[in-house]
Formats: structure tokens, C-alpha cells, sequence
């Protein structure tokens, strides 16, 4: 742990996420003085569980209601915490809820990225370093695999979309302004927090702990890349200490453990460190979805120097005894 980020004034967006509230997190433990946009009060948030890595938050974390959609509320955060590095995480992440109602994600997703980096570029004395949480599915369907960052981003399906069109926004942010922005591409985070249910490893958890079979939705065979969400908690804050120590901005990396695997194996996985008998059911009901998506992190590791910290076991170790503990 070091003085980097003592007393520096740092704005989140999407901190009661899943990533969003580790990161948070972990930059007030190292003294920042974080700011976090919250549009709705997740209760049930990791954030605000009461839980004993959480407890404390409450009372250093600086609170804003109000949503990306707001463009002035952004720019008055901005400016009046005299913000230094700001961490993009906001979104509407669930790609079932993008497919039923595309605007909402739209407007979160696209709207919201240009309207807080616009609010950053009306504040260049004071913004000195932008991370933007990109996704994987920025790139859509590809031929070739694995994803590197030189591929272009051509999502097709609404959030895809979303991802793909705020990921370039990003870049002419840097290119026309020379905003100092990164952007970040991981895969499918899991970890400690995550209520949605409906994603693959905690509703498997979930599942098994109530004694029942954990249902697949797709056929089973589709390829994902699995990234354990301390990892990215601090893979974000890494990067953003890297925007002052090298010249990276308007840079875009890769962040995986570069190990691929499919839904039916991550299940058997699951099931098999639970010590449970237990066998999947596959619904096969999985619709506009890329059938394989994994990425390269070989640029993050040789430009930056990074690696993971966990395992795809060890971090499904640590999320199942963290379920067991939650539900029971």
C-alpha cells in the first residue's frame, strides 16, 4: 500500500456495483477521498451490507444522488470536489434487461459515458486521469480469438452496442481533446456481492446451497472469460496509477486471467469445489448472444507490467464461502 492515493479526490460511478463497490473500497482504505454517484439506494448493495469489510464506509464516502443522464449534476460534482482522477463504471450491465428495453440502456450507457467526459473535458485543470470501464462485448462477434486490442469494436446486439459505441466515444475524447482517459476491457465478473441471480455463478450457488439443479440457460457450450472481481477492483486502480507514471492515455487494454472456459465446464466446476451431486439442467434458451468470447491481456501485462492476482479457483473458492456465509 502506498501514498498515492492519500487525500486525492476521486469520483465513481457505478460504486454500489459489483466492481464498483470493491474498488470504492479499496481507494478509501488507501485515503482517498472518494465521491460516488448513486442513482438508486441498493440496499442490498455489498456497499452498504454492514458486513465487516464494509462497515466503515458510511462514513467516509462522500454521496451523490442523481444519474449519468444528468449532465449538469456531473459537471457540478466535478467542480466543486475539485475531482482529480475519475473511475467510469456506471452502467446498465445485464444484457437480458438490454434486450428487453434497449433506450434505458442507451441512455445509461452512451448518453452517460459522453456526458461525464464532457463534464471531465469543461474541467481540464482538475481532471487528471479518466478510467472507462469498457466490456468485452465492445467487440462483438469476431472470427478470429482471442480478442486483442487492435480488433475493431462492432457489438450488434443492444448492450453490445452500448459498449461499443461508449468505448469509441472514449477514444475521440482523447484524440480531439487529449482528455487522459483509459479504457478498460475485461470479461464476465464475478466475486463476493453480486445479487443478480441471474448470472451464471451465483445463480448456480444459489442453486446448490437450496439443494436444487442448477439451470443453464444457454446449451451449455457457449465460451466466456471469467475475471474475479478483486482482481478488477484493483486492476482499475493499478491503471489509474499507471496514467501518472507512464505515457498510456488514449490507451485501451485487456484485462483476463486468459483462461477459457465453458458454461457447462464452469458449472462442474462450481459443483465439484461445493462437494456437491448435483447435475445441470439445460434450458437452451439463450438468444442473441455471442456463442465465444475470451480476450488477450498480453499488452496490459507487457505495457504495464500486470498479472492477476487470483486464480479462476481461487476466486470461485473464495465467492462460494461468501455465499454460504450471506445465505445462511
Amino acid at each position: 500500500m502506498s501514498d498515492f492515493w492519500r487525500d486525492r479526490n476521486v469520483f465513481i460511478t457505478g460504486a454500489t456495483g459489483l466492481v464498483g463497490s470493491w474498488l470504492t473500497k479499496y481507494l478509501i482504505d488507501e485515503g482517498a477521498n472518494a465521491v460516488a454517484l448513486v442513482r438508486d439506494g441498493l440496499s442490498r448493495s455489498i456497499l452498504w451490507s454492514g458486513s465487516e469489510e464494509f462497515r466503515y464506509i458510511d462514513d467516509l464516502l462522500t454521496v451523490v444522488n442523481g444519474c449519468l443522464e444528468d449532465y449538469h449534476l456531473l459537471e457540478r460534482i466535478i467542480n466543486e470536489y475539485e475531482i482529480e482522477v475519475v473511475f467510469h463504471l456506471g452502467a446498465q450491465t445485464i444484457v437480458g434487461t438490454a434486450n428487453r428495453n434497449p433506450l434505458s440502456t442507451f441512455e445509461s450507457n452512451i448518453r452517460g459515458t459522453y456526458n461525464l467526459l464532457e463534464a471531465c473535458r469543461r474541467n481540464p485543470g482538475l481532471v487528471r486521469g479518466v478510467v472507462v470501464a469498457s466490456s468485452d462485448k465492445a467487440y462483438g462477434e469476431q472470427q478470429v480469438l482471442p480478442y486483442n486490442e487492435e480488433m475493431p469494436l462492432q457489438g450488434n446486439h443492444p448492450y453490445d452496442v452500448s459498449k461499443s459505441c461508449a468505448d469509441l466515444i472514449a477514444s475521440s475524447y482523447y484524440r480531439t481533446y487529449r482528455l487522459p482517459l483509459c479504457v478498460t476491457r475485461c470479461g464476465n465478473f464475478f466475486g463476493p456481492g453480486d445479487l443478480n441471480f441471474n448470472r451464471i455463478i451465483p445463480g448456480t450457488i444459489r442453486s446448490i446451497l437450496k439443494g436444487e439443479p442448477p439451470t443453464i440457460r444457454s446449451d451449455g457450450s457457449y465460451i466466456r472469460d471469467y475475471f474475479y472481481v478483486k482482481d478488477g477492483a484493483h486492476t482499475y486502480k493499478f491503471l489509474a496509477e499507471k496514467m501518472f507514471e507512464a505515457d498510456i492515455a488514449g490507451e485501451s487494454f485487456n484485462f483476463s486471467n486468459e483462461l477459457q472456459v465453458t458454461v457447462s465446464e464452469l458449472v462442474r466446476m462450481i459443483i465439484e469445489i461445493m462437494g456437491a451431486a448435483a447435475e445441470p439442467v439445460i434450458l437452451n434458451e439463450s438468444r442473441n448472444e455471442i456463442h465465444r468470447q475470451y480476450l488477450s491481456a498480453q499488452k496490459a501485462k507487457k505495457v504495464l507490467g500486470w498479472s492477476p492476482r487470483y486464480s479462476l479457483q481461487d476466486g470461485l473458492k473464495e465467492t462460494i464461502e461468501w455465499y454460504r456465509d450471506f445465505m445462511y
